[in-house]
């Protein structure tokens, strides 16, 4: 009724079972080296330093000029001096002005004077009105024009050699202004102008002239 097994099918089925014990004990291993390298790749992954993206833009460092170059004209800073708001007459350049019937000029701000020299680097002269200073503007824009009438004169050099007759190679000619400025005004910066190809500055159209701006020191 039983069927009789043989030692062959015996060894058979010895074979067959150890041959599946194998297959699942290389299973296990793969999974546990799969296992094993994750866990060092995600170990290495957390020792890394992070990237930190600097986002902070870059900061522009901007350079004081102090020298400008229109044509054959150079223009060099000089001095700007800060009165406060009082021109004394007792500081009156010249004898003229330097008695008792000159009197104090005040404003509500501040009085700035500014000396800008003037150098022709060319090799021919160039004419009286072919260069000058005009307007202060400061760093939000807003600019302040000369005071030019007779009030001021008694502060500003008794030779007026703005816009002058200017030889080849010889030194800077100095140009005198003062200014009423805001004392809220800061960068404060001085307009230069020269007439377009060596002509006179035009007042009136001030597309025909030349300009450039250069840095002031206000002491």
């Amino acid at each position: 009724m039983f069927k009789k097994i043989s030692n062959k099918n015996i060894k058979e089925l010895k074979f067959s079972s150890q041959s599946g014990e194998v297959s699942k004990l290389l299973l296990v291993l793969a999974i546990v080296i799969l296992v094993a390298a994750v866990i060092v790749f995600l170990v290495i992954k957390t020792a890394e330093k992070p990237t930190i993206i600097d986002e902070t833009p870059e900061s522009t460092v901007v350079v004081p000029i102090y020298e400008q170059t229109l044509g054959d004209i150079k223009f060099i800073f000089e001095s700007a001096i800060n009165h406060g708001n009082t021109l004394y007459a007792n500081q009156a350049k010249t004898e003229t002005y330097s008695s008792s019937y000159q009197t104090d000029l005040t404003t509500t701000e501040n009085f700035i004077e500014v000396k800008i020299g003037a150098q022709n680097i060319g090799r021919s002269n160039l004419e009286d009105g072919t260069w000058n200073i005009e307007n202060i503007v400061d760093s939000e824009g807003r600019e302040y024009v000369p005071i030019e009438d007779y009030s001021i004169d008694a502060w500003l050099p008794e030779t007026d050699l703005c816009g002058s007759l200017l030889k080849p190679a010889f030194d800077p000619i100095p140009c005198v202004k003062i200014y009423e400025v805001s004392k809220k005004s800061t960068g404060l910066k001085i307009r230069v102008i020269t007439g377009k190809n060596g002509n006179e500055v035009d007042e009136n159209e001030m597309e025909k002239n030349n300009s450039a701006l250069i840095d002031l020191i206000v002491q």
